[in-house]
Formats: structure tokens, sequence, C-alpha cells
């Protein structure tokens, strides 16, 4: 699907040079003369590579057609993590690289994600927004300080560092963001 390059975004794909380039980065330069450019940062998607490209902004490029299925998480085996597809119950080995960190510690067993995949490669998989976690070690909290504005450090159950109010101890359930691995609430029951 051709698109002007001025809607590119982090996240699309694109067939650039016979490859297919997903956009990491992309930012748009007003220069004081001239028309306006967009600034890509990309990586291939088959070796890994990056590159920075500067398109005008009324320039065409290719926008990869992506299909975008429901699956399961199921299990790993130290490298690749194995998805099944709700609809056909096809399973799909997926490298814990295109899944990224924090990303592959959220996963749980019977968790619900969506795989983005061209002619059947993985590209990219989308967690869900929040995830329960439960805290099983948290600094005990220092008197005197205001629950307003501190929080301290607390490990997760799969062994992520975040930082959460004073109020929450070791064995409370908290509602973390997948993105970044930050506080969001106390998990309600």
């Amino acid at each position: 699907m051709k698109v002007n390059a001025i809607t590119l975004r982090k996240g699309h794909v694109i067939d650039y040079n016979g490859k297919l380039w997903a956009v990491t980065h992309s930012e748009i330069m007003q220069p004081g003369k001239g028309a306006s450019v967009i600034q890509v940062e990309m990586r291939d998607v088959k070796s890994g590579t990056k590159d920075n490209v500067r398109f005008r902004t009324q320039e065409v490029v290719e926008r990869a057609r992506l299909e975008q299925d429901d699956y399961q998480y199921l299990f790993n085996d130290g490298e690749n993590y194995t998805f099944m597809n709700q609809s056909n119950f096809e399973q799909l080995n997926v490298p814990s690289e295109i899944i990224g960190s924090p990303g592959v510690e959220f996963l749980k067993e019977g968790m619900q994600v969506i795989i983005e995949t061209h002619e059947g490669t993985p590209l990219g998989v989308e967690l869900p927004d929040t995830v329960v976690c439960e805290v099983v070690e948290a600094e005990p909290v220092v008197k005197g300080q205001t629950a307003s504005s501190s929080y301290k450090p607390a490990i997760l159950d799969n062994g992520l560092r975040t930082m959460v109010p004073p109020h929450i101890e070791t064995g409370t359930k908290i509602v973390v963001r997948t993105e970044d691995a930050s506080y969001v609430e106390r998990f309600k029951d």
C-alpha cells in the first residue's frame, strides 16, 4: 500500500530498496529554507541492521501489508517462544529479540497476545497494556517520608525491578504497564 512518507510512525513496516524495514523512530524536520523532510530511523527486519533515511514529506513509500492474528502463549525453550494461533491452532515460534525486553518477562502461560506477521514471518508481538504481578521483595517504609512523592524499589515475581508507593508490601499484587514495567495501581480482587 502506497503512503506519503509524512505518515510514517514507529512500528510501521515499509518495503524500501527491496527489503522490509521496521520504523523505530521518525521526526519531521522543517529547515528554514526549502521543503520539510522526515528523518526516519529504521531496522532491517531480516538482518537487524539499522539505517537513517531522509524522505521528502510528499514522497510516496510502499508500506508492507502485515497480518495481525490472536495468539496464545504456550511455552519457551530458552531462545524461542511458542504461540498458538487462536483461529487455526497452528503453532508459531518467535525469537526473544522480536518480543523485546521488558516483554518476555511478562509472558505467562495462556496469555493472549497479537502477533504481526509478513508472509508467515513474525515481526512483532503486542502484549496486553497491563498485567498483574506479585511483589516478592520491597524495602521497608522509612518513617518521615511523604507518601505523595516518594516511591521505593521493589522486585516483581518475574524478576523485574520497579518503583512502587510506600504502602505496597511484599506479597501485594499490583498492576504493571508492560511497555516500561512501571507501577499503575494496586490489584483489586
